[in-house]
């Protein structure tokens, strides 16, 4: 079974996948971290964002891996070595749009996601899942909040890792990625027409959780 979770930046896609995984006793897949790694390696060696061909030669030959870790989270392994940190902070998150709105890269990216489905009972997060990577997913979410929830919860996720910003500013860099998602040619955010709706931004973790549960379960013994 396939659960598509798709959303904009900061709707708690990660947290709430991730528990409603646990729950279900399914592998949970954040597909942003493995944007991010790949974002990360780019940056590692150099390689011009504008140098589509050579970015592509790049990911040919990265390896990207997700595992659960035993804090119940997913490590993020970066040709086997873990970069669950580094492709966390801030400046990384306003760098990973330049290889996400590259079709080239997508295309490999969305090769890796649905080799994960091909395996088992998954649990996947993102922007696209539920209309482009799986599209035949039994059960699709749509994930949201508004941009000052959305920034707020940011804000205080850096803070607990001891990262500094600024709210103001982070809801303007919210409301920017928005914008890119929304409007990116490839893959673009948007709600699968048959995507149960949430919005989040009233509500608690576990209360997210139980209300997406209970549709899950009624999907199921349909």
């Amino acid at each position: 079974m396939i659960i598509a979770v798709d959303g904009p930046a900061g709707a708690g896609k990660s947290t709430i996948a991730r528990l409603l995984a646990a729950a279900l006793g399914f592998l949970y897949v954040d597909t942003g971290a493995m944007y991010r790694a790949f974002t990360l390696k780019a940056l590692r060696e150099r390689v011009d964002f504008s140098d589509v061909p050579a970015l592509a030669v790049l990911a040919r030959r990265t390896a990207i891996s997700l595992c659960p870790s035993g804090a119940g989270d997913l490590k993020v392994l970066l040709d086997g070595s873990d970069v669950s940190a580094q492709i966390r902070t801030p400046e990384l998150t306003n760098a990973v749009f330049n290889v996400a709105q590259l079709p080239e890269i997508r295309a490999i990216m969305v090769e890796w996601q649905r080799e994960y489905g091909k395996r088992q009972s998954l649990v996947m997060e993102g922007r696209d899942i539920g209309t482009v990577v799986f599209p035949q997913a039994e059960v699709k979410i749509y994930l949201d909040a508004s941009a000052q929830i959305r920034a707020r919860r940011r804000v205080a996720q850096l803070a607990a890792k001891g990262i500094g910003v600024d709210e103001a500013q982070t809801v303007r860099e919210i409301e920017a990625r928005d914008e890119k998602d929304f409007t990116r040619a490839v893959g673009p955010l948007r709600r699968a027409a048959d995507a149960f709706y949430l919005d989040s931004s009233s509500l608690t973790i576990p209360q997210v959780v139980d209300t997406l549960l209970a549709h899950v379960n009624a999907q199921r013994s349909k």
